[in-house]
Parts: C-alpha cells; structure tokens; sequence
C-alpha cells in the first residue's frame, strides 16, 4: 500500500484528501506545519509528499529545502494557492517534483501522485551501474 504524507495547516483540505487517498487504496500521513512533516517524512520514509508552500513554523520550501540537502529522495508535490510563476520555479529549484495550484481536481493530483510513485519504483528497481 503506497504512503503519502499530507502537510497541509487547512484541516478541511488534509481531511478531504486523506478521505480522497484512502479511499484510493494509499495509506495517509497528515502533519499541520512544516516542522512535524520534516520529522515525519525522515522517521516514516512515505512514497510521495505532498505539501502547502504556506504553513506555520516552517514553510513547505523549508521542507523542500532540508530534505534535499539530507540527500532524500521522496518525491513532494507542492499543492499551494501560490501561482506565481516565481514560486514554482523557486519551488523547483529547492528540488520538487511537481507543483499544482489551488483550486485543483483531485483526480489529476492523484494521477500526479501516481506517476511519482511509478517513477520512484523504477529508479528504485534499476540495478546499480547497469543501463
């Protein structure tokens, strides 16, 4: 069962994706602020991140941010209100993999999700220094 971690603050929101993703078939991590998900996304290892830019006690390019300069891999989502073209290439530049704006269809976010976890796993699967 492939594992998400939600770092969302709107509770709303967290809880209409985490009802979303499970009924899909995923098992969902949710935190409310940069922080806990930072903590949550090194101790748990989920398959995919999906998180808001604008959170409280750090923000989601800190988390970006922090986890890349760990040197782990897991793919995050930005899903933000933020549209900025300067966001998202900021957003992408920390090292995100994809970034939707809000308001969003879940259906094409899950299908994002998706496609992360598909690529994740071939990376994963590829024997080291072959082809």
């Amino acid at each position: 069962m492939p594992r998400v971690l939600i770092v969302e603050d709107d509770e709303t929101l967290s809880v209409a994706l985490r009802d979303g993703f499970e009924y899909e078939g995923y098992s969902v991590l949710i935190a409310a602020d940069g922080k806990v998900g930072l903590e949550m996304a090194t101790r748990r290892s989920p398959d995919v991140i999906i998180a808001d830019i604008m959170l409280p006690v750090e923000s989601g390019f800190d988390l970006c941010d922090q986890l890349r300069k760990k040197l782990i891999d897991i793919p995050i989502v930005f899903l933000s209100a933020r549209s900025a073209e300067s966001d998202k290439v900021l957003g992408f530049k920390l090292g995100a993999d994809d970034y939707v704006t809000k308001p969003f269809s879940f259906m094409e976010l899950k299908a994002r999700v998706e496609a992360m976890i598909r690529r994740s796993s071939r990376r994963a699967a590829r024997p080291q220094g072959g082809l």
